[in-house]
């Protein structure tokens, strides 16, 4: 029987790198589509010749890496230009990342995808959903922090996302991360025990 497996999701600055890392602390192994999408989109990356063609080599930085800063400006207003990025994109990641979780083994895995709401074919494959929600101010200011966009930049961003009181309506359960990594550490511990309790692959 395959792993069951939790889609953790969350907006922009939420935690869920964070939350991820504590999943696999406790043993829990992770695939992140994210990481999928810069191996993809890397020097060598499977996606860049079709998005170099697509794009134009305008985004390719010199070592052959997809210019993330620069196919953001193509795309963040441009609904066609998104679409086409989307259309290249997601089929590979998700060829990829069944392709990881494939080859993993433990009680259950966690397949972390920001916009899962928005991808049915990722909810096709999850058993169930784990939100990750913060306060709007706490996510403004933590990815003010890491990224040095502007807070008005971040607002965009988290304004081209699903509403967050949509997320919260879909999701099957929610961690919320406004406060410290001890509170944190410690809904995640709790999920993990009822994860086992409920998802947990039997042994053949």
């Amino acid at each position: 029987m395959a792993l069951k497996l939790v889609g953790l999701t969350g907006g922009v600055g939420s935690g869920k790198s964070t939350v991820a890392r504590m999943f696999a602390d406790l043993g829990v192994p992770v695939v992140d589509t994210d990481d999928v999408a810069h191996a993809l989109t890397g020097p060598g990356g499977a996606a860049m010749p079709a998005l170099a063609a697509a794009f134009g080599e305008a985004v390719r930085r010199a070592d052959g890496a997809l210019d993330r800063a620069a196919m953001r400006d193509k795309v963040f207003a441009d609904p066609v230009a998104r679409s086409r990025l989307e259309g290249i994109l997601h089929p590979m990641i998700l060829a990829e990342s069944r392709a990881r979780l494939a080859e993993l083994s433990g009680p259950y895995a966690i397949l972390v995808v920001p916009l899962l709401f928005e991808t049915p074919a990722f909810l096709d494959d999850v058993a169930t959903t784990l939100l990750v929600d913060a306060d709007e101010a706490t996510q403004v200011a933590r990815v003010v922090a890491r990224s040095g966009l502007t807070p008005d930049a971040v607002r965009a961003i988290m304004a081209a996302q699903l509403p967050r009181d949509e997320r919260r309506r879909r999701a099957d359960a929610v961690i919320v991360n406004n406060d410290d990594l001890a509170g944190l550490a410690l809904q995640v511990d709790a999920k993990h025990r009822y994860y086992l309790a409920k998802l947990a692959t039997p042994a053949q």
